[in-house]
C-alpha cells in the first residue's frame, strides 16, 4: 500500500519537489513546496503523503547541490532515480530517510568511522529514521575527526547505500500517529561505503550541510501544520452546523463560534508566517530566525486548533470513526519534529539578539 502510494506521488511530480530544475526537470520554489505541503495536510488520507513527503524533500535540499557543486556522476543519478520514484536495479523503490539532526549530536558520539584507504567503515546505530525499511540510500551524518575544536567540524555526511552488507534497518517502531509510513531503527555493523559517497567530496562539512537542510525541514513542517489544523478547522465547521444541541445547531452557540473564529484567525496567521519564510529561503537570504518562528507557531496552532475541533465533534472526537481523531494524533510529532519547539525558542531568541546587538 505505501510502495504504491509513493508511485502514485512520483506519477504526479510531488516526489522530490525540493530539487534543482536541473535534476527535477521542474522548478518549484520553496514557497510553492510549502503550498504542496499544506494542500497535502489536509488530504483526508494524508500520513503516508505528509511523512513521505517531509523526508524526500528534506534529503536533497538546493543547498546542497547548488552550493556545494557536487558533481555530476553516481550522485545525480541517485537524485534522479529519488525524484522520479522508479525502482532501482533490485526493484526496490527509492524512498531516501534523512536522519534528523536533532538526533545527530547523541548518535555521533556512539558511531564511529574509520577510513581505510577508499572507503568508510561505519559502525553504530540511529533510531527514529522514517522510510528506514525500504530506503536504499540514507544521508547518514557521521564523526569523521574525533579530535576537531570545535566538534562540529568533525562531522561528515556520507550517502550510505544499503546494498554493502552491515547496514540493516533492525525493528520498526510503533508510534501514536504517522502510521502510514514505518519509522525504524538503523544498525551500522562494520559497514563498508565508498570514499565517493561522502557529500561534498570534502570532510568536515556534515553539519554545515545538515544545517541547510533542516531549515527547509522546518518549513515543511510548519505547512503541514498549517494543513492538519485547516484539515481539523473544515471538519469543525462542517459538524457545527449538523450537530444540534438545545432544538439549534451548535453553531449557533456562543461559545461554539468563538473557537471557530480563534481556530480560523491563527491558522492564517500561521500560513502567512509559513509563506514568509519560505519566500525569505528561496530568496537565498538568511532565514533561522523566520524558519523557526514559522515551525514553532504553526505546529503550536495546530495542536491547538486539533484540541479545539474535537472539543467541537465532543465524545465523536474520541470515536475512530470521525477524522478528526486522527489528527490528534498526528498532531504532536510537528512539535518534536525537525527541533523541539523548546529548540526552536532558543534558535529565535539567539538570533534576534544576533540581529538587534548593541555595539558599543
Amino acid at each position: 500500500m505505501f510502495v504504491a502510494f509513493c508511485v502514485i506521488l512520483a506519477t504526479l511530480v510531488l516526489q522530490g519537489l525540493s530539487l534543482p530544475a536541473l535534476i527535477r526537470r521542474l522548478g518549484v520554489v520553496d514557497d510553492g513546496l510549502a503550498s504542496v505541503e499544506e494542500r497535502t495536510a489536509r488530504l483526508k488520507a494524508n500520513e503516508a503523503a505528509l511523512a513521505y513527503l517531509a523526508e524526500v524533500d528534506s534529503l536533497f535540499p538546493p543547498e546542497i547541490v547548488k552550493r556545494l557543486r557536487v558533481e555530476y556522476d553516481d550522485r545525480i543519478r541517485q537524485l534522479e532515480v529519488c525524484a522520479s520514484g522508479s525502482e532501482d536495479r533490485d526493484n526496490r523503490l527509492i524512498t531516501p530517510s534523512y536522519q534528523r539532526l536533532q538526533q545527530a549530536a547523541l548518535d555521533v558520539e556512539r558511531r564511529t568511522i574509520i577510513q581505510l584507504r577508499d572507503e568508510y567503515v561505519i559502525n553504530g546505530t540511529k533510531m527514529w529514521a522514517t522510510n528506514g525499511e525500504h530506503s536504499t540510500v540514507v544521508a547518514t551524518l557521521v564523526k569523521t575527526d574525533p579530535d576537531a575544536r570545535p566538534p562540529h567540524r568533525g562531522m561528515s555526511c556520507i550517502l550510505a547505500e544499503k546494498q554493502y552488507p552491515g547496514f540493516t534497518s533492525s525493528r520498526r517502531i510503533e508510534k501514536l500517529g504517522y502510521k502510514g509510513v514505518e519509522t525504524t531503527e538503523l544498525v551500522f555493523d562494520n559497514n563498508r561505503q565508498p570514499a565517493a559517497n561522502l557529500l561534498g567530496e570534502v570532510e568536515g562539512q556534515g553539519f554545515k550541510q545538515m544545517m541547510a537542510a533542516i531549515e527547509v525541514g522546518r518549513v515543511n513542517v510548519a505547512a503541514r501544520g498549517v494543513g492538519v489544523a485547516q484539515r481539523a478547522f473544515e471538519l469543525s465547521i462542517a459538524y457545527a452546523q449538523v450537530r444540534h444541541a438545545f432544538g439549534v445547531p451548535i453553531a449557533e452557540h456562543e461559545a461554539i463560534q468563538f473557537k471557530l473564529a480563534d481556530m480560523a484567525t491563527k491558522i492564517q496567521a500561521a500560513r502567512l508566517l509559513t509563506n514568509f519564510a519560505a519566500r525569505k529561503k528561496d530568496a537565498g537570504e538568511r532565514a533561522d530566525v523566520e524558519c523557526g518562528m514559522a515551525k514553532l507557531f504553526a505546529s503550536e496552532t495546530c495542536f491547538e486548533v486539533v484540541s479545539e475541533a474535537l472539543r467541537v465533534h465532543g465524545g465523536y472526537g474520541f470515536s475512530k470513526e470521525y477524522d478528526v481523531e486522527r489528527l490528534y494524533r498526528d498532531a504532536p510529532l510537528l512539535i518534536i519534529g525537525e527541533g523541539t519547539n523548546e529548540i526552536q525558542r532558543l534558535i529565535i531568541a539567539r538570533g534576534l539578539l544576533e540581529r538587534h546587538r548593541i555595539t558599543g
